[in-house]
């Protein structure tokens, strides 16, 4: 019991122990400090995307402030540690390699940019919109699936930031937040086309009209940027004709959240169209005839 005792006490004097109570002094400091500062600044910040990022370089900064808080007590041990993270490193490295290609993915994040919180991005097979970026893995909000059109499921993916140099990552709102849609419209062949085209173009500058203008300068930005050729975004209207029908193509630009309640307001004025009394185009639709067919053998 004495010899348990003495080697406490011995302990408690040792410098391994005024080190720990140092290290704990110094990270209980930080975090306190981390938590004030954390909370002035969102009061003082109104704007969401900005109180994440701030709150986000606040907590790397006191990451970082505990390693050197460690570094500092250890001065006079890191001749050893090297010697000894040199003989695991190997090791480390094959056990915790995932772990290294995704912090290795959010330094390519962080510092490339091809990603940022808010985005709407498809990675692999997951289509959402970024909500956070950590140090080894990035979470979304995820659309569609079971749910049609670019709505919320409610569903939150977390990947591995490694998908940076594994999977294809297609960004939906990075440099052009636009994207081209269409939707077809069938006529019946003896129907006035002309009007008909008329009357879809009128309905896309009407719905469609300020997205195209809007979208011109951030084209010319990446044209500036990228050796691409001018594209038109203004709303266009091509036609086709089949056996049973003429099918018309509406192309327009819209804004990368807004393509489900773009299409409602297209096909509500569209009809809109149809209703009044000088419209002389209809609607084409596929009739299906069943017959019955006998199966008795014959005579």
């Amino acid at each position: 019991m004495d010899n348990g005792l003495n080697t406490v006490k011995v302990w408690l004097q040792s410098q391994t122990f005024e080190r720990a109570i140092a290290i704990a002094i110094g990270v209980t400091v930080i975090l306190v400090l981390n938590h004030f500062v954390r909370k002035a600044l969102s009061q003082k910040i109104q704007d969401n995307s900005r109180k994440y990022r701030v709150r986000k370089a606040v907590n790397m900064i006191a990451y970082l402030l505990v390693v050197c808080v460690v570094l500092i007590i250890y001065s006079d041990k890191l001749g050893n540690i090297g010697v000894a993270l040199g003989v695991a490193g190997a090791g480390v490295a094959f056990a915790l390699q995932e772990v290294i290609v995704s912090l290795a993915g959010w330094l390519h994040i962080m510092i490339v940019g091809s990603v940022s919180v808010g985005q709407r991005v498809k990675i692999a097979d997951v289509k959402g919109d970024i909500i956070d970026i950590g140090i080894l893995s990035t979470t979304m909000m995820e659309t569609g699936d079971w749910i049609r059109g670019d709505l919320y499921n409610g569903r939150i993916v977390t990947l591995s930031n490694s998908f940076v140099f594994k999977e294809k990552v297609h960004n939906y709102s990075a440099e052009y937040p636009f994207l081209w849609d269409e939707i077809q419209i069938p006529i019946r062949t003896e129907s006035d086309y002309k009007q008909a085209k008329e009357v879809f173009v009128k309905v896309l500058d009407e719905v469609c009209g300020d997205y195209a203008n809007r979208s011109k300068d951030e084209w010319q930005k990446m044209a500036n940027k990228y050796r691409i050729e001018d594209a038109q975004v203004e709303p266009m209207v091509t036609l086709e004709i089949h056996e049973n029908w003429i099918l018309f193509t509406l192309r327009y630009i819209v804004d990368y959240k807004k393509r489900r309640f773009t299409k409602d307001m297209i096909y509500t004025r569209i009809l809109e169209e149809l209703n009044k009394p000088e419209a002389k185009f209809e609607l084409a639709t596929s009739t299906l005839e069943v017959t019955s067919l006998s199966l008795e053998p014959q005579q």
